[in-house]
């Protein structure tokens, strides 16, 4: 069970991961060691999974993103691996859901422009059969 100073370290690191352990110690009150020892077991209990940079997208070239929704008449298990591989190869698409309801999957994409996104696009209809794909740009 989390305690206060647990969640503390937890708010300092979501905004930095980058801060120094003394730091880190500092803010929320402990000893450089007690916060590592700290850190270590929220690691080991899967509290903190990574720790990642985040780009700033308009300057990488990656601003727009978009939502793909895509239906198909084909469930085999093929077609699921078909498709788990054309999507491996775009590198724009960053994430995939399978889902119930009207859409099967929804895909997340992050593409320069749209301009970008309409190639993406041809190459998922040209590698796969769809009943129907539809795209929201945000």
């Amino acid at each position: 069970m989390l305690d206060i100073r647990d969640r503390r370290i937890l708010e300092e690191l979501q905004e930095d991961a980058t801060v120094a352990v003394a730091d880190l110690a500092d803010t929320v009150g402990l000893s450089v060691s007690a916060c590592w020892r700290r850190i270590k077991a929220l690691e080991d209990h899967g509290l903190i999974a990574r720790r990642v940079a985040l780009i700033d997208r308009r300057r990488a070239n990656v601003g727009t993103t978009v939502f793909v929704g895509v239906r198909t008449s084909r469930h085999s298990i093929e077609w699921l691996e078909a498709f788990r591989k054309a999507i491996a190869d775009i590198p724009e698409i960053v994430e995939a859901y399978r889902l119930t309801g009207e859409i099967d999957y929804l895909l997340r994409l992050v593409v320069p422009s749209v301009e970008i996104y309409d190639a993406v696009y041809k190459q998922l209809i040209t590698r796969l059969d769809f009943t129907d794909i539809t795209s929201f740009i945000s």
